[in-house]
């Protein structure tokens, strides 16, 4: 089989053709590709902030949670505190009427008491 020189100029132009579709093939690929990164990077980006708010927001609201409570114990502290010092108001002031009304029957008690305390004391 002989080939003749416009078959092989032929053959060249088509190669060549091929070659060229081939390299704008090869480019449009390489361009779809960088845009595909693009979007990627966009996307991981916008993940990444969107994550970020909600670690904050979640932090926001733990933290207020955390002050909540804390105020809430302060406050029941107060009360508790405010009821302890109301009950030795009431008991001193029972213990002051009781000595004005019976000073001898106190001195007795608290002397009784002294020498019970005494006495357990030694032992």
């Amino acid at each position: 089989m002989s080939t003749t020189n416009g078959e092989i100029g032929m053959q060249n132009r088509a190669d060549k053709a091929t070659y060229e579709r081939l390299e704008k093939d090869v480019a449009a690929v390489k361009n779809d590709i960088s845009a595909l990164t693009d979007q990627i990077t966009d996307a991981l980006n916008n993940f990444a902030g969107t994550a970020k708010k909600q670690a904050r927001r979640g932090y926001r609201q733990a933290r207020a949670n955390v002050d909540s409570a804390v105020d809430d114990l302060s406050e029941r502290g107060g009360a508790v505190m405010d009821a302890a010092q109301d009950a030795a108001r009431s008991i001193e002031e029972t213990l002051e009427d009781v000595v004005t009304q019976r000073p001898l029957a106190t001195v007795a008690l608290v002397l009784g008491l002294g020498f019970l305390i005494g006495v357990t004391w030694r032992r």
